[in-house]
């Protein structure tokens, strides 16, 4: 337990519901990336503690937390039947940046040169 993935799919799930008007499964969606998005940190936490794992992993997870966290609390206090509010969808929507940056970091990251195997005679 501890996937980034699953919340960052939940998250996405959850915006691709509201963007077809299913509002209320969004809600359900967002609540469930809570939990796996609290897995994530804790582990994520628990290894930077730990000295096994980085300080980006735990910042990014504790990060995604807390804006899923903020998303979900306002998405529940709308009216029923309203619009869905910015600050709800656009806390989503920074979870899911929060949750990538760590890929486009990885993508972004120069080639390290390689030492070459052969051995001068």
């Amino acid at each position: 337990m501890g996937s980034r993935l699953l919340p960052l799919f939940l998250a996405i799930g959850a915006l691709l519901a509201d963007a077809t008007g299913l509002h209320h499964v969004a809600l359900y969606l967002v609540l469930l990336a809570v939990v796996g998005a609290a897995a994530a940190a804790f582990v994520g936490v628990g290894d930077l503690l730990e000295g096994t794992g980085g300080l980006v992993r735990a910042g990014t997870t504790a990060t995604a937390l807390a804006l899923l966290v903020l998303g979900s609390a306002v998405r529940a206090n709308a009216t029923v039947g309203g619009h869905v509010p910015t600050l709800a969808v656009s806390a989503v929507v920074a979870a899911v940046i929060v949750y990538s940056l760590p890929l486009v970091g990885w993508l972004l990251e120069p080639l390290a040169p390689r030492a070459s195997s052969a051995h001068p005679s």
